[in-house]
């Protein structure tokens, strides 16, 4: 997907579940959201989830699906020790690629408001996607270098000389973020880039701009970040208030989907076809 000529896309999944459905709608791909994992755990996006709690997510992920998982994977948990036996973890439970970000751990996300951004050495940073690179087994396993220096108030000059650092690294793509409300530096980034190797963009911010002009550009994939989150926790809180002001279940069922789908969703008929097989069958008195 990140060599391919089109444009590619890239859903964010927290949980088996959401990433089960993920692949029943038809994407290639699931992201692994850093924010989204730690959310449904209930806490900050600053590396409270420790590194194993993370890959028992993403274990049970891979579990519930087919496709290639691109994992959130912070700073890489440490230092370039860290980050190599994260990449043998990962390739254990089945995780395609791993995405780390020039910043420092703890991380801090990159979409708050009014937090310092202190990026990580440039080249301590490189050696580190080089340790993974050399660390991976699995050949198709994918380092993608998330570039912060937008986030960060740096310039495109600094995007890009990071970049490239990262791509003779050993990247297999880059990631380039931004969290301005339209996509200037992105245009800025692709015009200075030329194209060396493929770019990755999350849109959460200047999400109004057409996707078509991500493809003019030539952006390799697009990762929609944390919106299976969001829809989560809208529907939950409607839900929750419905029910809680009405005392009721009744104007509530036939907005929500029924146990058979979740069941469903379980595959729980699997269970009943092995049951019939591997079960003594049961005598007839």
């Amino acid at each position: 997907m990140l060599l391919s000529p089109q444009l590619e896309f890239i859903m964010e999944a927290h949980s088996a579940l959401s990433a089960k459905i993920v692949e029943e709608t038809g994407f290639k791909a699931i992201w692994a959201s850093g924010l989204s994992m730690s959310a449904s755990l209930g806490l900050r996006d600053s590396n409270e989830a420790s590194w194993t709690q993370v890959l028992d997510i993403l274990e049970f992920m891979a579990d519930a699906t087919t496709i290639p998982i691109l994992v959130d994977a912070d700073t890489g948990f440490g230092n370039f020790n860290n980050a190599r036996r994260l990449v043998r973890k990962l390739e254990q439970v089945g995780i395609a690629g791993a995405c780390i970000e020039d910043k420092l751990f703890p991380k801090t996300n990159s979409l708050l408001d009014h937090r310092e951004q202190p990026l990580a050495d440039i080249n301590e940073f490189a050696l580190k996607i080089r340790a993974m690179k050399d660390t991976q087994q699995d050949p198709n396993f994918c380092v993608v270098a998330r570039v912060e220096a937008f986030i960060s108030g740096w310039g495109c000059d600094e995007a890009v000389r990071r970049a490239e650092a990262y791509l003779s690294a050993g990247a297999d793509a880059i990631l380039m973020h931004s969290k301005q409300k339209d996509p200037k530096e992105i245009e800025q980034f692709m015009k200075a880039w030329n194209n060396q190797g493929p770019v990755i963009i999350v849109p959460t911010n200047y999400y109004q701009t057409p996707t078509e002009t991500f493809k003019k550009w030539e952006i390799s994939a697009i990762i929609w970040a944390n919106h299976n989150l969001r829809a989560s926790i809208k529907a939950m809180q409607a839900t929750s208030k419905l029910i809680f002001s009405e005392q009721t279940l009744a104007n509530v069922e036939s907005n929500i989907v029924s146990v058979k789908e979740v069941f469903r969703l379980q595959n729980d008929q699997e269970l009943v076809n092995a049951e019939k097989k591997y079960l003594p069958a049961k005598s007839k008195v």
